[in-house]
């Protein structure tokens, strides 16, 4: 199969605002301060930047201490070098595979920047501080069949601190390369995850490991925000956050109205009693409410000039923490995913309030990975990647219908035609004969179009059970296309597809990443 695309507004539950973001910009104009996403809107908004120097300074410095690549560190110190930033929960297995496109696509636009002669380096956000262990303590994976194993870690728990600080016990090791099958290089993933994967090592550090020995060569630093050296630089933008919250929650409410009244939906709630931060104390991740002037902690209540001298402590929510992020970068672009996307266009008060200005936002590439079995399937039954974005049972149904005898599926459709038009005839006589008859001819006709779908139904599964290989190319197409009703970059972890086309993946996407384009990319390996 020839490499193709899918426009992002075909697949099962793009939303409204991110299928305009990408092919009806000018409907956001008013939700960010830039014309378009594209490139050359990044080159604009690098040009601009204006980073303070001694910031610059402190945050190459704490870079140093958690990145080798002295490179990429000495291009940052400089005074024009601008970042492209991407990042990701610390999910077990890297979590889903997106990670690694959204990496990709920093990687590929700092070097386009580069060659523009714009110094650019691209920065890897690990977001230690989320604390929902629960929706990163497992990953998806496959095997030769394309049949899904969830692998999830045992004895690891955490009673609401951050996610990164989580120290495993348990490395389910034996149960991956189960999973794996006989992937022709599964051997070789499974020694990458069990150097980065050991006992006693904390989540966001095998994270960190692991990603980095997969995008090794490609030049990306990584930024940990819980490092003591990060939190220091960040600790006066959250204190001036601190001291400002009324009037930052009620720029954060008009913006919310403003989405809404535009048709679409807000990905972030700010409840009554809502605050722009979490308590960071005691190894936990505490909730911090807002209330009759003062912020409300477990330990009680304080002023805002209170809260501001715990800047060290604070650790942001959702829509202030990619302000941080930007406060502590000169980032030109933050690439992101559609969900992202959504919640960035309610933070962007926050950005003007508290740096007086805002990165492109870049939508990251997006790959469905076909191997060759996929995809002669998909041309053996004459259907596109978007044909199996539905439930396993249409699926069937799709492949059954191009496995009808041409002479039966002819008959019928003749007898289709022959029927609609005798009834329409009949409607017309009917009408003319007694016009209360109209509403029951109606009825009528629209009872006979049914049965017909409906055995046409009958017969498609009556084909499908005689072709035991159809129903096996369905189930293996859906569970690589559509696993649960998911986009496979949404549900599998990379290691399979890893595992499948070998360690060098990565490199060769980055080969073929198309930064103009807004679809949904399909490569086959």
């Amino acid at each position: 199969m020839e490499p193709s695309c899918v426009r992002q507004d075909e697949i099962p539950g793009t939303s409204a605002l991110f299928a305009d973001y990408l092919y009806r910009f000018d409907k956001l104009t008013s939700f960010f301060p830039y014309s378009s996403w594209q490139t050359d809107g990044v080159a604009a908004a690098a040009a601009s930047l204006a980073f303070p120097a001694a910031r610059r300074a402190q945050i190459v410095t704490a870079l140093a201490a958690q990145n080798d690549n002295q490179e990429a560190l000495n291009r940052l110190a400089q005074p024009n070098t601008v970042a492209i930033v991407a990042g990701q929960q610390v999910g077990f297995l890297l979590g889903p595979a997106y990670t690694i496109f959204k990496a990709l696509t920093a990687v590929r636009l700092a070097a386009q920047l580069n060659e523009q002669g714009i110094p650019a380096v691209p920065i890897f956000w690990l977001a230690t501080e989320d604390h929902d262990l629960a929706e990163v303590d497992h990953a998806w994976v496959f095997n030769q069949d394309a049949t899904a194993a969830k692998i999830s870690l045992a004895g690891s728990v955490v009673n609401g601190g951050p996610v990164g600080d989580v120290v495993l016990n348990q490395v389910p090791l034996a149960e991956l390369r189960e999973a794996l099958g006989d992937l022709p290089f599964a051997d070789d993933v499974l020694k990458e995850v069990a150097a980065a994967y050991q006992p006693g090592a904390t989540m966001g550090f095998a994270f960190r490991k692991l990603l980095e020995q997969t995008l090794k060569g490609l030049g990306l630093l990584f930024l940990d925000p819980m490092a003591e050296p990060i939190r220091e630089v960040a600790a006066p933008f959250l204190s001036e956050a601190a001291k400002r919250v009324p009037e930052l929650l009620a720029a954060l409410r008009v913006r919310n109205a403003a989405i809404s009244e535009a048709g679409y939906h807000t990905q972030v709630h700010i409840d009554d009693d809502s605050s722009l931060f979490f308590l960071l104390k005691n190894g936990r991740r505490w909730p911090v409410r807002w209330k009759d002037g003062r912020f409300s902690t477990k330990d009680g209540l304080c002023k805002p000039w209170e809260m501001s001298s715990m800047a060290c402590q604070l650790s942001p929510n959702a829509l202030l923490r990619p302000v941080m992020q930007d406060y502590l970068l000169p980032t030109a672009s933050y690439v992101a995913g559609p969900a992202e996307i959504a919640y960035l266009a309610q933070s962007a008060p926050l950005y003007e309030a508290l740096l007086g200005r805002m990165p492109v936002i870049y939508p990251r590439n997006g790959f469905t990975l076909l191997d060759a079995r996929a995809s002669k399937l998909l041309t053996r039954y004459g259907l596109r990647v978007q044909d199996v974005l539905d439930h396993y049972e249409n699926v069937k149904g799709v492949l059954a219908s191009r496995l009808v005898p041409p002479a039966l599926s002819g008959q019928m459709k003749a007898a289709q035609t022959s029927a609609s038009q005798a009834l329409a005839q009949l409607q017309g006589t009917l009408l003319h004969f007694d016009p209360t008859l109209e509403a029951a001819s109606r009825k009528s006709t629209a009872k006979i179009t049914y049965q017909f779908a409906k055995l046409e139904r009958k017969i498609a599964r009556e084909t499908m059970r005689r072709d035991e290989h159809a129903t096996k190319d369905a189930q293996y197409l859906a569970n690589l296309i559509y696993p649960q009703r998911h986009l496979q970059e949404r549900f599998y972890s990379i290691l399979p597809f890893l595992a499948k086309h070998g360690l060098d993946l990565p490199q060769q996407l980055l080969s073929q990443m198309q930064l103009s384009c807004p679809d949904h990319m399909v490569r086959t390996f």
